[in-house]
C-alpha cells in the first residue's frame, strides 16, 4: 500500500468547474451548489484509506447536508487499470456505503487534475464563495493506526465555515493511495 499525500492547493484557490455524471445517471456541476459551502471529495471504491474512513464519510453526510453543506465524491481512477472503480461499481458502492451526496465519475481525470488532486481520499472544503478554505486529512486515524476515526479535523473545518467563522490554517495533508492515473495522463505535479 503505496502512501501518497495530497498536494495542498493554495487556500483561496476558486474551486476548478466541473460537470460529471452521477451515479443515478444525472449530471452535477458546480453551479448546482451556488451559494452554499462545498466539500469536494475524491474517493474510490477500492481504496484502503478510503474504506477505512467510509463510514464516517457517510456519517457526514448525512449530518452536514441537513446543516446546508453542500457535498459531492468524485472518483477519478482510471478503469484501465482499476475495473472495480468503474461507474456500475461505484453505484453499488454509492448503495452499500450508504452515501446521500452525489458521487460523480470523472473518467478523463481532468477534474482531478484541476483541483490537484493526488490520493484518496483527498478533500477540499470551499465557503459560500467557492473559496477554498480546507484541504487536508479527515483525522489522524489511518489503516492499522489503532486510532478511531472521528473526522476530527474535516469536522471542525465543516462545522466552522458553516457557522461563519475562520477555519484554522493549520491543516495536516491527507494521506491515501494515489490516484490510478491512465497511461500517459498523469499530471506534472504528480510526477514531480
Amino acid at each position: 500500500m503505496v502512501k501518497t499525500e495530497s498536494t495542498m492547493m493554495p487556500l483561496g484557490s476558486s474551486a476548478p468547474d466541473f460537470c460529471l455524471t452521477n451515479v443515478d445517471g444525472s449530471v452535477v456541476s458546480l453551479a448546482d451548489f451556488a451559494g452554499k459551502p462545498l466539500l469536494v471529495m475524491f474517493i474510490c471504491n477500492h481504496c484502503p484509506f478510503v474504506v477505512h474512513v467510509r463510514e464516517q464519510i457517510a456519517a457526514m453526510g448525512r449530518e452536514y447536508q441537513e446543516k446546508g453543506l453542500g457535498m459531492v465524491a468524485i472518483s477519478s481512477n482510471s478503469v484501465v487499470s482499476h475495473p472495480m472503480d468503474g461507474p456500475e461499481e461505484m453505484k453499488a458502492e454509492h448503495a452499500s456505503a450508504g452515501y446521500t451526496f452525489p458521487y460523480l465519475y470523472d473518467e478523463s481525470q481532468a477534474v482531478a487534475k484541476a483541483y490537484r488532486a493526488a490520493c484518496t481520499p483527498d478533500f477540499f472544503l470551499f465557503d459560500a464563495d467557492k473559496k477554498l478554505v480546507y484541504r487536508g486529512q479527515m483525522d489522524d486515524s489511518r489503516p492499522q493506526s489503532g486510532l478511531p476515526v472521528t473526522g476530527a479535523d474535516l469536522r471542525a473545518a465543516c462545522d466552522a465555515v458553516l457557522a461563519g467563522q475562520a477555519v484554522s490554517d493549520q491543516q495536516k495533508p491527507s494521506i491515501g493511495c494515489n490516484i490510478k492515473w491512465a497511461p500517459g495522463n498523469e499530471p506534472d505535479y504528480f510526477l514531480g
